[in-house]
């Protein structure tokens, strides 16, 4: 299990089930009760945060390893990596964040870590249940009732999952090994 100074929960899925989507929903909420919120996306291709044209990307062309791009607003980072050593680790990703700035750190991907994780599962698209392999995944958001053990959550309710999340934070901060999830209120109806 990876062992992070904050709590660290990922949303795992197939490709095309609404990770971002929900990501997206999910943000502002837990914004609006004060959290800082990292968030780390795995991608499996290569792809570009600066544009043609601007000095980053043309620094980067140029041969630079590392670029920090730093305004009053924003701060980016741009590491290029050379070898052929595969997809990073998440734990090698997570030495990237400040967590002493953080309240929490979701992660979208990296679904074979070990690290507790919510199942997002959408019934129309045909795909089996992860958890049954994966005993990191503790919640599984649906649109449909499942035959689990585990809490479900409405995929389609941001704010349940939401009040779950706060529930995990609160189990991260009082121990490390939590209680099971029961407040009705969150449960898939």
């Amino acid at each position: 299990m990876i062992q992070y100074p904050i709590p660290l929960l990922g949303f795992s899925a197939f490709s095309g089930t609404g990770k971002t989507h929900l990501l997206q929903k999910l943000l502002p909420i837990l914004k609006s009760k004060g959290l800082t919120v990292g968030v780390i996306k795995h991608a499996h291709h290569s792809f570009d945060i600066d544009q043609p044209g601007k000095d980053s990307y043309q620094l980067r062309s140029a041969g630079a390893d590392q670029i920090l791009v730093a305004s009053r607003k924003r701060i980016a980072m741009i590491r290029e990596i050379r070898e052929e050593a595969g997809e990073p680790a998440l734990e090698e990703v997570l030495h990237y964040l400040d967590p002493a700035r953080l309240d929490l750190v979701l992660v979208e991907g990296y679904k074979k870590a070990a690290f507790p994780k919510i199942e997002l599962h959408r019934r129309a698209l045909g795909k089996p249940l992860l958890h049954p392999h994966d005993r990191n995944i503790i919640a599984v958001a649906t649109d449909t009732p499942l035959k689990t053990s585990l809490p479900q959550l409405d995929i389609n309710q941001p704010d349940k999952i939401a009040q779950f999340i706060f529930w995990f934070i609160d189990q991260h901060r009082s121990s490390e090994h939590a209680e099971p999830y029961h407040p009705h209120c969150s449960q898939l109806r």
